[in-house]
C-alpha cells in the first residue's frame, strides 16, 4: 500500500519498483485478491465460450435426424468435454472469482489469507485447461465417456482420457488450496464486531461450499486415480474379469458428484441473497433461517448421490432411503425460495438488469427444482433415466440457476468493480434474450425425454426432430445472446459513465439491506444513520 502511495506521489519510485511487475508479470505474479478474482472472471468467460462452441457442436448434430457432420465417436467427446469444461472451466471458477474479489471486502479484510497460494490455485487452471482441450488432438481423441466418466468406458479410452484425468488432478487441487484459503480467511479475518451470524450471506454459502469442495475433491482425485491406475498398472478397480465392481465407480463418483452439483449452486444462492434485498430496498427475510438452510442443504448433500444409481440394481430398501433423502434437500431449498420472495414482497422493487437476473434465476432455477422432485422419486426415475428429461432438468439447475446468478452478480459489482456504469439497455437485452432462448432450447428437452428419446447419442427416431430443431435453434439463439454480455462488459471495462459512490439508487445507501441480519428493533424501518 505505502509502496503504491509513494509511486503516486512521484517520489521514492525506485526503491519500491520491484514490488510493482509491470506489463504481463503484474497478472503472472500478482498476490491481490481483486487481480486474481479478475483472472478467475475472465478465465471462466474464456471457457464458457469454448464449452459453447461444443455445445453449437452437438446441436448442430441434432438439429435433424441422421449423421450430418461428425462420427458417434467424437460426438460423445463433444458432450464430454462440454460437461467437463462447463462445470469445471466456466461455472466453478467463476464462482471462484466472485470470492477472491468479494470476501475479503465484505468481511473488512485486506486481503485473502494466503496470498501467495491464492495465485498458484489460479495459474493451476490454464494448465489444466490446456491438456483438456489438448485431449482433441490425440490419437483416439478426447474423452467421450460423458462427464461423468463412467468405468469400464473411461479405462478402455486412448491417450486422452489420460490428459482428462490430469486435468481434472490439477483442478482438484486448486479447488482444495482455494477452499482452504477461503476458510481460514473467513474465520480468521473478519472485522471486529463481525460476528458469524452478522456476516453477508454471500459470504456464508461460501464458508459452506468450501467445506463441501474440501470433502469431496479428494473423492473425485481417488475415483479417478483408481481408473489411472486399472489403465496402466494391471489393478481391477472396476474391471469385472479381475474381481473388480463398475459400479462402484458410479458410487465413489457420485459421492463427489452430489455435493459436486451443491458446489456450483450455494454461491448463486449467496449472489441472489446479496441482490434482491439492495433492489427491494429492504432487508433479506429470514437471515438465519437462510443460514440454516444453506448448512442443511450442505449436510443433506452427502445422503443422496445414489439417486443417480436407481437404475443400477440396488435394493429397494436403498432406492426408498435415496429416495426420501433426496426429496427431503426440497425442504430447506423451499425456505429459501420463500425467503427470496418475502424479501421482494412490498419492497421498492426497481428492476435493473442484476435484480432481472436473480428473478429470473428464482423462476427458472424453481422449475429446475421441480422437475428434480420429480427424477427423485424411484419407479419415475428409472422411466426416465438417461434421457432428455434429465438433460432438461440439469440445465434448468445449471445455466437458469448458476450461470444467471453470475450475470447477476456480475452486473451487480461491475460498478464497484470497474468504476464505470454498464449500459443498462445492452443489460436487458442480454438478460430477455438469454431467457426467452434458454426457455426454446431446454424446455422442449422435457417432452423429448417423456417420450424416450435417449441423451448422449448423435441419432435419433423421426418422433423427436421437432422439438430437436426447436431445441437447435434455441441453443443457437442463447449463445449468440452472450456476445452482447461480452460487449457489455468491453464497453463497461473501457469507459462507460462513471459509477456514482452508490451505483443503485436508494439501494445501498444502508449497508445492511444488503446483506446481513436487521437491526434487531424493527424490520420495516431503516435503523437512523447518526
Amino acid at each position: 500500500m505505502e509502496a503504491t502511495h509513494a509511486h503516486d506521489h512521484g517520489h521514492g519510485h525506485d526503491e519500491h519498483a520491484h514490488h510493482h511487475p509491470s506489463g504481463i508479470m503484474r497478472w503472472v505474479q500478482t498476490t491481490n485478491h481483486k487481480d486474481i478474482g479478475t483472472l478467475y472472471l475472465i478465465f471462466s468467460l474464456t471457457m464458457f465460450f469454448i464449452g459453447g462452441i461444443l455445445a453449437f457442436g452437438i446441436r448442430a448434430e441434432l438439429f435433424q435426424p441422421g449423421l450430418q457432420y461428425w462420427d458417434p465417436e467424437f460426438f460423445n467427446s463433444l458432450t464430454t468435454m462440454h460437461g467437463l469444461i462447463m462445470v469445471f472451466g466456466a461455472i466453478m471458477p467463476a464462482f471462484v472469482g466472485f470470492a477472491n474479489w468479494q470476501i475479503p471486502m465484505m468481511i473488512g479484510a485486506p486481503d485473502m489469507a494466503f496470498a501467495r497460494m491464492n495465485n498458484w490455485s489460479f495459474w493451476l487452471l490454464p494448465p489444466a485447461a490446456i491438456l483438456l482441450i489438448t485431449s482433441f488432438f490425440v490419437p483416439g481423441g478426447a474423452p467421450a465417456a460423458g462427464w461423468t466418466i463412467y468405468a469400464p468406458l473411461s479405462t478402455q479410452m486412448g491417450p486422452g482420457m489420460d490428459l482428462g484425468i490430469f486435468a481434472l488432478h490439477i483442478m482438484g487441487a486448486s479447488s482444495i488450496m482455494g477452499s482452504i484459503n477461503i476458510v481460514t480467511t473467513i474465520l480468521n479475518m473478519r472485522a471486529p464486531g463481525m460476528t458469524l451470524m452478522k456476516m453477508p450471506l454471500f459470504i456464508w454459502t461460501w464458508l459452506i461450499t468450501a467445506y463441501l469442495l474440501i470433502a469431496v475433491m479428494p473423492v473425485l482425485a481417488g475415483a479417478i486415480t483408481m481408473i489411472l491406475t486399472d489403465r496402466h498398472f494391471g489393478t481391477n478397480f472396476f474391471n469385472a474379469a479381475g474381481g473388480g465392481d463398475p459400479v462402484m465407480f458410479q458410487h465413489i463418483f457420485w459421492f463427489f458428484g452430489h455435493p459436486e452439483v451443491y458446489i456450483m449452486i450455494l454461491p448463486a444462492f449467496g449472489i441472489v441473497s446479496q441482490v434482491i434485498p439492495a433492489f427491494a430496498r429492504k432487508p433479506l427475510f429470514g437471515y438465519g433461517s437462510m443460514v440454516y438452510a444453506t448448512s442443511s442443504i450442505a449436510i443433506l448433500s452427502f445422503i443422496v448421490w445414489a439417486h443417480h444409481m436407481f437404475t443400477t440394481g440396488m435394493p429397494a430398501a436403498g432406492q426408498l432411503f435415496f429416495m426420501f433423502a433426496t426429496l427431503l434437500i426440497a425442504v430447506p431449498t423451499g425456505v429459501k425460495v420463500f425467503n427470496w420472495i418475502a424479501t421482494m414482497w412490498k419492497g421498492s422493487m426497481t428492476f435493473e438488469t442484476p435484480m432481472l437476473f436473480a428473478v429470473g434465476f428464482i423462476f427458472v432455477f424453481s422449475m429446475g427444482g421441480f422437475t428434480g422432485l420429480i427424477l427423485a422419486i424411484t419407479p419415475v426415475d428409472i422411466q426416465l433415466q438417461d434421457t432428455y428429461y434429465v438433460v432438461a432438468h440439469f440445465h434448468y439447475v445449471l445455466v437458469a440457476g448458476s450461470l444467471f446468478a453470475i450475470f447477476s452478480g456480475t452486473y451487480f459489482w461491475l460498478p464497484k468493480w470497474t468504476g464505470h456504469m454498464y449500459d443498462e439497455t445492452l443489460g436487458k437485452w442480454h438478460f430477455w434474450l438469454s431467457l426467452i432462448f434458454f426457455n426454446i432450447t431446454f424446455f422442449p428437452m422435457h417432452f423429448l425425454g417423456l417420450a424416450g428419446m435417449p441423451r448422449r447419442i448423435p441419432d435419433y427416431a423421426m418422433q423427436f426432430a421437432d422439438f430437436n430443431m426447436l431445441a437447435t435453434i434455441g441453443a443457437f439463439g442463447f449463445g449468440l445472446a452472450q456476445l452482447l454480455f461480452v460487449w457489455g462488459l468491453v464497453k463497461c471495462a473501457r469507459g462507460g459513465e462513471k459509477a456514482p459512490d452508490k451505483p443503485w439508487e436508494g439501494a445501498d445507501t444502508l449497508e445492511w439491506t444488503l446483506s446481513s441480519p436487521p437491526p434487531y428493533h424493527s424490520f420495516e424501518t431503516p435503523p437512523v444513520v447518526k
